[in-house]
């Protein structure tokens, strides 16, 4: 007992022997730090800045703290929680971290980690930056484009014989994971399958063995909190008469937000009871006939149009909500931005298969939108008041947050509600 100290964590008092890892020691008395690095029985990194505490008034990270006496730690201020919240927005925005197209979807702890800090959207504009993506391994993929150089693989995967498999390569920006091919080799197939699952996200891939699992069956489907969301407005001032005005558009997507809507089944008769639709193609009307309350946004933006459609919307709805991954983060169109425009356009119309001679050339007119040079999210374009993700979300989840915002009301979503994929 002699090896024990007295330290405070956000103001509880908590005993534990010296020199003990804080993440563990919290865990053990039911207070959470979240880590991505961090993993059992691997040193401390302290690379990716997630667990970030405030110890004696000093931030750092928690993973590499070791207890002592008199400690007196902060692990959930505002600021801490904003600054963890912060990183994961960074990385999302930094690299290809498409959930609905990833292998690791359900299975990844960066997406747990968004889910848990109730993030829909991220503050910082998307790099989309073109890394490498390796397929030269015999049995694995690198996407770098994935990787957040959390060094997990780096010190853990080794070869029976004791080898480097992963190492850091380049410096700075540059800096990415590589993989030593003639080590790789010598990696059984457990080894393999066991880096993939080391990965905190989808940078490690073993090729043949991804398998698509449903809903409640991936490792993080049940698990997580609940997400309460704020309303930012009082509920909106009508005549005791009148409907709420609604409006929604589809841009760059496949329309499947809006099909989701739909699915709300035979409510769909409760809704329009107090909700009117103007423009949307729900109703074909093609003009704002009248200003509305609320606009719904499926999709990205792709090309002039879509930029020209979305400003409309924010002219005319007083409330502008973006549903469904496409619109909040570019969903699958913005896996074209790893690509030039150019490239783009001479594989679909120059390089493409056709029954039809003469068609391969590129089409131009004036009457044909201008492509953009990437898809963009829409609050790159315009400033979106709130986000609802999924890929679809559900027609309850969706109606759920319609009607709290038009009622100025409190509401939460479910853990299992709350999806980006």
């Amino acid at each position: 007992m002699n090896n024990m100290v007295t330290l405070t964590i956000d103001g509880k008092s908590i005993q534990a022997e010296s020199g003990r890892n804080l993440v563990t020691v919290a865990k053990e008395h039911g207070i959470y730090i979240p880590t991505l690095c961090y993993f059992r029985n691997l040193h401390p990194l302290g690379t990716c800045r997630i667990c970030t505490v405030n110890v004696n008034g000093r931030d750092t990270t928690g993973c590499t703290v070791k207890v002592a006496e008199g400690m007196n730690i902060e692990v959930n201020t505002p600021e801490l929680l904003d600054n963890r919240k912060a990183i994961i927005e960074m990385l999302y925005a930094e690299g290809n971290h498409f959930c609905p197209s990833c292998e690791k979807s359900g299975n990844c702890d960066m997406q747990n980690l968004g889910y848990d800090m109730g993030i829909t959207v991220t503050r910082y504009p998307h790099v989309f930056s073109d890394k490498k993506v390796d397929f030269t391994p015999k049995r694995m993929i690198m996407e770098s484009n994935r990787c957040i150089l959390c060094k997990r693989c780096v010190e853990e995967v080794k070869t029976p014989d004791g080898k480097d498999v992963f190492s850091f390569v380049q410096r700075g920006v540059k800096t990415r994971v590589h993989i030593d091919y003639e080590q790789e080799e010598k990696l059984s197939e457990s080894e393999a399958i066991r880096a993939m699952n080391l990965c905190p996200v989808g940078a490690i891939l073993v090729k043949g063995m991804i398998q698509e699992q449903p809903f409640g069956e991936r490792k993080y489907d049940l698990l997580g909190k609940d997400i309460k969301p704020v309303v930012h407005n009082q509920a909106i001032q009508k005549g005791p008469d009148e409907k709420f005005i609604v409006a929604t558009t589809s841009l760059a997507g496949c329309f499947g937000c809006h099909m989701s809507l739909l699915d709300i089944d035979t409510e769909l008769l409760d809704i329009v009871e107090i909700a009117e639709f103007n423009k949307s193609p729900l109703t074909d009307i093609k003009n704002f006939t009248k200003r509305c309350h609320i606009g719904l946004i499926e999709g990205g933006c792709s090309n002039s149009e879509n930029v020209h459609v979305l400003q409309e919307f924010r002219k005319k709805c007083d409330i502008l909500v973006a549903f469904g991954e496409c619109a909040i983060m570019g969903g699958i169109p913005a896996m074209r931005n790893f690509v030039p425009l150019e490239e783009c356009l001479e594989e679909a119309y120059l390089n493409g298969v056709t029954t039809e001679i003469g068609a391969d050339v590129v089409p131009g007119h004036e009457d044909i939108p201008k492509m953009l040079n990437n898809v963009y999210p829409c609050n790159e374009v315009v400033k979106i008041d709130y986000y609802i993700p999924g890929c679809p979300p559900s027609a309850q989840h969706i109606w759920k947050v319609v009607k709290s915002i038009l009622l100025g009301e409190e509401f939460s979503i479910a853990h299992d509600e709350f999806k980006y994929d």
